[in-house]
């Protein structure tokens, strides 16, 4: 009975000022929906690069033909015929860190289907570079060991060739020139979309190595090798060992620098998602500046109801009401407007994430987690906000109260 009668003068109270408690719970939606809207393109956009992470590859170390820099003089990838076949079985055979490897050699190149031509870029590698890169088949089958041993005129179109070239139709089995070699499509490969460097990652075709050094360039170097970590903790040795492995096999002396390079994208992923989070939470930081503006603002009001109602506080502490009484009074109506507003803004932030993903196309990741801290944030805060005024209100001296006007 005193419950109901409690929580029903609170809301009498409130309904008594709508305007001004409307306006105090305005500022509360507006704090929550920002903060759940800013935060979920800031999730999204770590969700992002989390899977292009997890597209990268399976603990992906890649040993690239040509070093760095060289006697001071910067020089990009590829500037020496550094990597040959018998490095990477070197590398199989004396790094045990390494689970699987494929060699690659690339390029860009033409091919034409019918009337249709595409230039696009070309891989030639083995069956485990699909297994180290975490490629999936979207149609047909991948070529098999023995066709890299007779080095057959086969090809696995990435989505891009295959629409370019194809259009509706099913290229798995039609025959296509790559460049003068005709070369039967075998399978497509599954989209991946843009790499996290805004780069199309299925505009390529890729076919057995030894096919593109033996019927397209005539070159047995190597452009890189794609080696498999037993683990991502294997990493840095795995590294470290085929440095040491390469500099004695390719004769290097020590100072002299490297005719390789080895990189692990995944450092350059791990970055990319630091400031991810960093971006998130800058931009949570920033919407809760709204939510400290609406806490400010049920403070105000809760001073001005002390104000006006100072006589009605005068009246119950002398009919008995305790100091609690009159402090939960008032707290709880600061509760109940940044409650309410909490859940106005959960509302409102799904509705303003929903409008953002349509009109501007921006992804957007609104979870749980963020939907309960963005309500548990206004409810503390309107608590912090409520105490003072409610405290106050609880202190006034009962006389001193029935007197003013």
């Amino acid at each position: 009975m005193w419950r109901s009668s409690f929580f029903r003068q609170c809301f009498r109270s409130l309904w008594r000022n709508k305007l001004r408690s409307f306006l105090t719970v305005l500022g509360i939606v507006t704090g929550v929906g920002s903060f759940i809207c800013a935060v979920g393109i800031g999730n999204a956009g770590s969700a992002k690069v989390e899977s292009q992470l997890r597209s990268l590859g399976d603990n992906m170390i890649w040993v690239e033909a040509g070093s760095r820099s060289r006697n001071g003089v910067r020089k990009g990838a590829r500037g020496t015929r550094s990597l040959v076949l018998a490095d990477m079985h070197a590398i199989q055979s004396q790094v045990p860190l390494i689970r699987i490897q494929t060699p690659n050699v690339d390029g860009r190149i033409t091919v034409v289907y019918n009337k249709r031509n595409w230039f696009t870029f070309y891989r030639g590698v083995t069956p485990e570079f699909f297994e180290i890169r975490k490629w999936e088949m979207q149609s047909g089958a991948l070529f098999t060991k023995e066709d890299v041993d007779r080095a057959a005129p086969v090809c696995i179109l990435g989505q891009t060739v295959a629409e370019s070239l194809f259009f509706d139709e099913d290229p798995v089995g039609k025959i296509l020139r790559v460049r003068d070699l005709p070369c039967q499509v075998v399978g497509t490969l599954r989209r991946k979309g843009a790499s996290a460097t805004g780069q199309d990652q299925d505009d390529f075709i890729l076919l057995p190595y030894t096919t593109v050094q033996k019927r397209l360039t005539g070159e047995f170097w190597l452009d890189d090798i794609f080696c498999s970590a037993v683990s991502g903790e294997a990493i840095p040795e795995a590294k470290r060992q085929i440095i040491s492995l390469l500099r004695e096999r390719h004769h290097m002396n020590p100072g002299e620098d490297d005719d390789f390079n080895i990189r692990t994208p995944e450092e350059v992923i791990q970055a990319q998602l630091a400031t991810a989070e960093v971006f998130t939470l800058l931009l949570a930081a920033i919407s809760s500046l709204s939510l400290l503006v609406g806490g400010i603002g049920i403070m105000n009001i809760m001073l001005v109801s002390v104000t006006e109602r100072t006589r009605e506080i005068g009246v119950r502490l002398a009919v008995g009401a305790t100091e609690w009484d009159i402090r939960a009074q008032f707290l709880s109506e600061a509760v109940a407007i940044s409650l309410f507003g909490g859940l106005l803004g959960v509302l409102a932030g799904f509705g303003g994430a929903v409008a953002v993903q349509n009109l501007l196309h921006w992804d957007m990741e609104v979870t749980r987690t963020v939907v309960l801290t963005g309500c548990l944030f206004s409810v503390a805060l309107g608590v912090a906000c409520g105490y003072y005024p409610a405290d106050r209100a609880a202190q006034l001296n009962p006389i001193e109260a029935l007197r003013y006007e």
